[in-house]
């Protein structure tokens, strides 16, 4: 039972990627008609990042949810040398910074229209389970 479950979380993972390129997930948000959803992460020293990832993002709740309402985007900004991004990929981050956390907050998480239009933001950890944040980003639509 217990590899069944670790099989669909897998499956479940990989069928809702967050992408790296703001213009991808623009162009697919427009054709499909999903609302984007930005995190800005420090995955490898911001602990409430990795909470998030982990508590919300991560969770059964959210990736179903994410799979057909909206398009992920993933703006990482690691430190330690080992983790360090390409150039081109952290160009593209810090223009999508300066445009959406230009406060330089970490966690943002930022919902858009497929225009690029903020909906809504939640500034650091968001205290509550992945199923209310589900809530929160469906009631932020409406």
């Amino acid at each position: 039972m217990k590899l069944l479950s670790i099989f669909f979380l897998s499956f479940l993972l990989t069928g809702n990627s967050w992408e790296n390129d703001f213009s991808t997930a623009k162009t697919k948000a427009m054709e499909s008609h999903k609302y984007i959803l930005i995190n800005f992460s420090g995955s490898d020293w911001c602990g409430p990042c990795i909470r998030t990832h982990k508590e919300i993002f991560e969770k059964e709740a959210f990736i179903k949810y994410a799979e057909g309402n909206l398009v992920l985007v993933r703006a990482d900004f690691p430190r330690l040398k080992k983790n360090q991004l390409p150039a081109e990929q952290l160009k593209k981050n810090n223009d999508l910074a300066i445009l959406y956390n230009p406060d330089g907050d970490f966690p943002l998480t930022v919902l858009l229209d497929e225009n690029g239009k903020v909906i809504k933001e939640w500034k650091g950890f968001p205290n509550e389970t992945s199923e209310a944040f589900v809530k929160e980003v469906e009631d932020a639509k409406k």
